[in-house]
């Protein structure tokens, strides 16, 4: 762009316009963008000639393309700079009408501004369009973030690949490719726009080809019934280039969502295998009952039984024998995948395996009967059908309940909760005796929050003193008492504080 328009005393104003024009035409920008460009140029060269302490402004008519240079002065109450400001005593001495803050203008006349001043008014512009063409780009990408976007490759290095995408350079760092996949200069590659940053070199726009996100809007593209939003993604999971997992949902009864994603004989879905390298999908229908989910995300595999743990958000997954590996997978990846799927943890337990845990359980806990209530091996197991996990629930029920199970009467209920309540006396009278010779603080105990089989694992700890216990993590105190959950574990630590606030 040539300066010599404005850099002697004559300023041709619609000369001025056209370049202005045709710079905005050659770099796509706004043509009020190019124009605040001169202005700070010509500002920056004028100001060199009179002096940087001045406060000179320029402006340039958008009309006429007139370049005005104006002096200004600002009204003080204190004058700190005797350049730019004047004081209210002396402005009044000008206009009695002025106030602080008013501005006083002077209009200079154009001057010759000299090679110097010019190569920096150049420069000034050059900067300028530069700073524009980067807050368009930043512009134009940062609200397409999320979006699938075509490069080729213009650089292919070791730990990244650089992308021609327009107006802009993208990166796909090496650990957002898919492994084992390699570019060369000048291929043509679909990403995800993971990111986009405003930095000092410009626009930084950073792509995805393992992103979840990638894999679903592959499908929103392959798939007209997802485009539409008859078909909805619920959840999208993925080990890049070995196997993926998605979960899809139809609004319309009357349309077969997993059969719309594979398409007439895999269509739909082996573009997409193509496009990620080979990467093995599985298409799983979204339920909004957690067990039928969890059944669903074991897919290829077939569950027979789910047991769920609703508290700790945890399911146990039984399988035919057969079906094990297969629903675990290679390294437990079908397992993996499936509970980041849902959300859940996720165990997968053979048939033959919890039937043997069960059987175990079922002897234990017999076993605990009769040494407990001093009874035999027919009363401990029909206990244990009937549901018994432990005495302490024994010596919670009712004899009219107990009297009603198939094989007791009033008289043996009734001894039966009488062994087990003498037996958690003496049980408890035994384990407070170990917990006073281990002098646990009585402060502890008044807390009543802890059972005297948790005292006793916090005196043998060396938890003796309400100030060890104030110490202790809500996850330290749980990997003490296992039976804690994480919400029950803060409140106890937080009340064994209290008395550090008063």
């Amino acid at each position: 762009m040539s300066v010599a328009l404005w850099t002697d005393s004559r300023f041709y104003g619609p000369e001025l316009l056209q370049v202005s024009d045709a710079v905005a035409r050659e770099k796509g920008l706004e043509r009020e963008k190019v124009l605040e460009a001169m202005e700070s140029a010509i500002q920056k060269a004028v100001r060199s000639r009179y002096g940087f302490e001045h406060d000179i402004r320029v402006e340039i008519n958008r009309k006429s393309g007139d370049v005005s240079i104006i002096k200004c002065i600002t009204v003080k109450e204190v004058v700190e700079d005797e350049f730019t400001e004047i004081s209210l005593e002396e402005a009044k001495k000008i206009d009695e009408t002025v106030d602080v803050g008013h501005v006083f203008t002077t209009k200079l006349p154009p001057i010759n501004l000299g090679r110097v001043a010019a190569q920096v008014g150049r420069q000034i512009i050059s900067q300028k369009i530069r700073e524009a063409e980067r807050e368009k780009q930043y512009d134009e990408f940062k609200d397409r973030v999320g979006e699938i976007i075509n490069g080729v490759v213009k650089r292919a290095e070791f730990t990244s690949v650089t992308l021609d995408v327009g107006r802009t350079e993208a990166v796909i760092k090496k650990d957002q490719l898919i492994p084992k996949e390699n570019f060369r200069v000048g291929d043509r590659v679909r990403a995800y726009i993971a990111s986009v940053s405003q930095e000092t070199k410009g626009p930084q726009v950073f792509l995805s080809r393992t992103h979840p996100k990638f894999l679903a809007k592959l499908f929103e593209q392959e798939v007209p019934e997802i485009y539409d939003g008859v078909i909805e993604i619920k959840s999208v999971v993925r080990d890049p280039g070995s196997r993926a997992k998605i979960a899809v949902y139809a609004t319309d009864n009357s349309i077969d969502p997993i059969g719309a994603c594979v398409g007439v004989r895999g269509s739909r879905v082996q573009n997409i295998i193509r496009e990620l390298q080979g990467e093995k999908i599985d298409i799983i229908l979204w339920s909004d009952d957690p067990a039928t989910f969890a059944v669903n995300a074991l897919a290829p595999a077939e569950a027979s039984k789910v047991v769920m743990d609703e508290e700790n958000r945890k399911f146990e997954v039984l399988t035919p024998d057969d079906q094990l590996s297969l629903a675990i997978g290679r390294r437990g990846q079908n397992v993996r995948l499936a509970s980041q799927l849902i959300g859940w943890g996720v165990t997968v337990v053979s048939e033959s395996d919890a039937t043997e845990k069960r059987n175990r359980e079922y002897h234990a806990h017999s076993k605990k009967f009769m040494n407990a209530l001093d009874c035999d091996e027919v009363i401990a197991h029909l206990l244990v059908a009937e549901g018994f996990a432990n005495v302490q629930e024994l010596a919670n029920v009712s004899v009219e309940e107990l009297a009603s199970i198939e094989g007791f009467d009033e008289e043996l209920a009734k001894e039966l909760v009488s062994r087990a309540i003498m037996y958690l006396d003496k049980k408890n009278q035994e384990t407070m005796a170990k917990v006073k010779e281990k002098k646990l603080d009585e402060e502890i105990i008044k807390l009543e929050v802890f059972s005297n089989e948790d005292l006793l694992v916090l005196a043998e700890r060396g938890i003796n003193k309400l100030d060890d216990l104030a110490d202790l993590s809500a996850d330290e105190l749980i990997e003490l008492l296992p039976r804690l959950n994480e919400k029950s574990a803060n409140d106890i630590v937080m009340k064994s504080r209290e008395h550090w606030f008063k």
